[in-house]
């Protein structure tokens, strides 16, 4: 096909174990004379940003410390964030952690660089002017978030979630640890592993998608069927880790330019809803979402079911191409993701505001095939009750939506 397509990533990427003992270095590069340390409560706890301090220290680099940041990140703690590095004068924006750390911290350079409130900027490329220089340190192997344009952030008193997407808030650098992921509980690895493969495989599959992230999305799917249950049932797995961590960065470096497809769409008000952990909610959603949208590529959904290993031959395309949503779900089980909307509140009444919720995302009109509000909430009630029993069939569907 001959058409013509764009791929940008402005974001530099510096990856390996160890990679974080030549932060001093990147911030002298990137003219930072103090730094705001940005991250959350729990990966405090864990000692991460101990590891970024001591760094600093022995660089005497000055810096200070903004940690509330929350999950679902809500667009005040940008704003707290903004005060404290103005206050402190900060020049440049170190976030270490999982998305909602990255993105608060993406977010906070930003506003450095301009004024109003980060609600302003809301949409994609509403951005006038570069903030300050931004190093995003990723403890997580999921969101990406540390090479791509958006910030997701809650409004929470409006319950809703809201995205800004431009290149202006794209870090300088990430700078990719996989040491620094080494001790993330198994939980997290799963969802935000999840994740990954949810960006990945979206990405490859929609009507947006091109040679560039095509490549991209296969070499992350592979990974992460490689080594996600690794990662999972063994945490100090340092390759499995490494992997997870580099699947992840080019999952990334895919959906970046394409956006992505139903399993986002719904997952966004799900999460501002219900509070569900974004990896996990789209750990839910991603096989039945597959499932409605097959006959929209077969083509890529029989490629996914070969590069998972599944068997194949003598099947119609369309059996061959419903392989890989068997596959989905069986690495979901079998990471732990147990899971159904249901657990989280999610009931028939609320599949009206979700669904309607959905349809404004950017990513419904890529999607491989089009679906109307009924087929959002159809793909909801699936989510709501399919389990996999102990031989990999589904239990209480009754979503009868498999195509034989």
């Amino acid at each position: 096909m001959n058409r013509i397509f764009r791929y940008e990533i402005p974001t530099a990427i510096e990856f390996g174990n160890g990679a974080i003992k030549a932060l001093p270095e990147h911030i002298n590069v990137l003219e930072g004379s103090k730094v705001l340390i940005v991250t959350d409560p729990g990966v405090e706890k864990a000692g991460l940003p101990d590891i970024v301090k001591s760094v600093l220290k022995k660089a005497n680099i000055p810096y200070s410390l903004f940690n509330k940041v929350e999950p679902d990140p809500d667009i005040d703690g940008v704003m707290e964030g903004k005060k404290l590095a103005s206050e402190e004068n900060c020049d440049i924006v170190v976030g270490i952690g999982g998305g909602s750390s990255l993105d608060t911290a993406k977010a906070i350079g930003l506003m450095l660089g301009n004024g109003g409130h980060i609600r302003d900027y809301v949409g994609i490329n509403k951005v006038p002017n570069k903030g300050k220089p931004v190093i995003a340190i990723p403890t997580t192997a999921g969101t990406g978030s540390e090479l791509t344009i958006w910030s997701v952030l809650t409004d929470k008193q409006n319950k809703v979630k809201l995205s800004v997407g431009s290149t202006f808030n794209c870090p300088d650098l990430a700078l990719c640890d996989p040491e620094l992921t080494v001790t993330l509980p198994a939980k997290i690895t799963a969802a935000t592993g999840m994740d990954a493969l949810t960006h990945a495989l979206e990405s490859y599959v929609n009507k947006a998608t091109q040679p560039i992230s095509e490549g991209l999305s296969l070499q992350s799917m592979e990974m992460i069927h490689r080594s996600l249950r690794t990662a999972v049932a063994q945490g100090n797995h340092l390759q499995a880790r490494y992997d997870m961590l580099l699947a992840s960065s080019i999952a990334a470096m895919a959906f970046n330019s394409t956006r992505l497809g139903l399993a986002h769409a719904l997952a966004i008000p799900l999460g501002a809803h219900f509070h569900i952990p974004h990896g996990v909610v789209n750990a839910i959603l991603l096989p039945e979402v597959m499932e409605f949208n097959v006959v929209g590529n077969i083509d890529k959904f029989i490629k996914i079911a070969k590069l998972f290993e599944m068997p194949v031959e003598g099947m119609s395309p369309r059996e061959a191409a419903y392989q890989s949503v068997i596959a989905v779900r069986q690495l979901k089980t079998d990471v732990g993701i147990q899971e159904t909307l249901s657990d989280y509140g999610v009931t028939e009444q609320n599949l009206d505001l979700i669904a309607k919720e959905a349809m404004e995302s950017g990513n419904v009109p890529v999607n491989p095939r089009q679906a109307t509000i009924e087929d959002l909430k159809q793909i909801c009630r699936s989510a709501m009750r399919n389990r996999l029993n102990k031989e990999g069939g589904i239990i209480n569907d009754q979503y009868n939506a498999r195509l034989d």
